[in-house]
């Protein structure tokens, strides 16, 4: 029997929804396994600690109906697994499919908050793409006279609000940029939840638990940590409620986050060789290799973080990489690296090269990715055709070539000598010895 409203009653009823939404006040652009283990349960906490139930989240699919399928026929209920906590979040009360009607939503009035999870590829120029479907909703209210409206990035881009606004900027005609201006802000945040992809087993286990049928569950991990900007248009959900952290300045946060916990999977991704995060960490070597990483290269380049313990947040995330429950996949991690590579790990990298310091650790997760879009099979990447090459090539044949990608390494660390010198050596010890010999050497 399958989860819907008419069967909740199965359900147990301290895993049931905390919440009832009876408006619709917040509409999600990307609403897949992440949105719906994070910003929709903050939301619905934040119903419950309140009682104000006008914030029902619209789900809006970028690029599949698949979502839709699985929620609508469930009247938008699905379970969340915590760690070993499952219950039914009831949240979310509409997904539209591609090709519905988004811009009437965003143009309700009752909607005060739009968020978005659409992946760092979808942040581009693009009319027909997330932002021009975003503008297009824009341009509805606008012409509604529907009232301003907080639009809130939650995907890993640095300066995620300034990104999101100067695109939407892009696509304004001049009538409608003064309207933004004067009735939209773009808060920056940070979110922090480890979401695998659910596999047939979650969803039986789910089904176990739940005793109902649920092909919406997501699985993911009882850590869980939303930073916002304090810098709202008008009305929103009371998310501090829930615990989330209204801040002046993200930028701390999300360059912590970013660079910690996203540049260390981005090396498991690219290094290890494992089929899940917890096999990499499990191994002590590479686990040593990590903290190394986070100490040495990547620790340095953090400020603006005073108070908070930076210790203790670097070991917390050695303890949730290691979590066996989650089964992390590192395919679903390596995917579109390109895009990620320049602010997890690149950034960093330039920073301690201009304090004279010499970024080995990063240097050798940067020669990992390399050497993983030189030979593996399959590539899922924008720049896909520009990263495969000649695995027979020299390590510095390679080198030279993806040093050249201005997209990604910029216009100046090609021409950094001991940069180059770093990623070259790191490569040519992955060629020859493989990673624990690499290690072994560099430790």
């Amino acid at each position: 029997m399958r989860l819907s409203r008419a069967t909740l009653s199965r359900v147990a009823p301290a895993a049931r929804p905390l919440a009832e939404p009876r408006a619709t006040g917040v509409v999600h652009l990307g609403i897949g396994a992440f949105h719906r283990a994070h910003q929709a349960i903050y939301t619905e906490r934040a119903m419950a600690a309140t009682g104000d139930d006008r914030w029902g989240i619209c789900g809006a699919s970028q690029r599949s109906t698949d979502v839709a399928d699985r929620l609508r026929p469930q009247d938008c209920l699905y379970g969340v697994r915590a760690g070993e906590e499952a219950r039914v979040v009831g949240s979310v009360r509409e997904v539209l499919a591609p090709g519905d009607d988004l811009a009437a939503r965003l143009s309700a009035p009752e909607t005060s908050v739009v968020t978005l999870t659409i992946t760092e590829r979808a942040y581009r120029r693009d009319p027909r793409g997330a932002i021009g479907r975003l503008v297009a909703g824009l341009r509805a209210r606008a012409a509604a006279d529907a009232g301003p409206l907080t639009v809130i990035s939650c995907d890993n881009l640095p300066g995620n609000g300034a990104t999101l606004a100067a695109l939407v900027a892009d696509l304004c005609e001049p009538p409608l940029l003064a309207w933004v201006a004067e009735n939209v802000t773009f808060p920056a945040s940070m979110v922090d939840r480890i979401v695998p992809a659910t596999t047939q087993a979650d969803l039986d286990d789910m089904a176990a638990r739940l005793g109902v049928t649920d092909l919406g569950a997501v699985v993911t991990e009882p850590f869980t940590q939303w930073v916002i900007e304090d810098r709202f248009a008008g009305d929103r959900p009371a998310w501090d409620r829930a615990g989330a952290l209204l801040v002046g300045d993200v930028r701390p946060y999300e360059r912590m986050k970013l660079r910690l916990l996203n540049g260390s999977h981005s090396a498991i991704a690219y290094l290890s060789g494992a089929a899940h995060v917890s096999e990499a960490v499990g191994d002590p070597v590479f686990a040593g290799f990590l903290r190394r990483l986070m100490d040495d290269d990547l620790s340095p380049t953090l400020d603006g973080l005073e108070g908070f313990d930076l210790t203790r947040y670097k070991e917390s995330l050695l303890a949730r990489f290691a979590n066996p429950g989650l089964r992390h996949r590192v395919a679903q991690i390596a995917v579109d690296g390109s895009q990620k590579l320049p602010q997890r790990l690149l950034d960093p990298a330039r920073e301690r090269l201009a304090g004279g310091h010499e970024p080995r650790w990063i240097a050798l997760a940067v020669a990992g990715w390399m050497r993983y879009v030189t030979t593996a099979r399959e590539l899922t990447d924008p720049l896909a055709d520009r990263l495969r090459g000649d695995e027979r090539a020299s390590a510095a044949a390679t080198v030279n070539r993806l040093l050249a990608i201005e997209e990604i390494f910029g216009a100046d660390l090609p021409g950094d000598r001991v940069f180059r010198a770093l990623v070259t050596d790191c490569l040519e010890r992955l060629d020859a010895g493989g990673l624990p010999a690499t290690l072994r050497a560099l430790t």
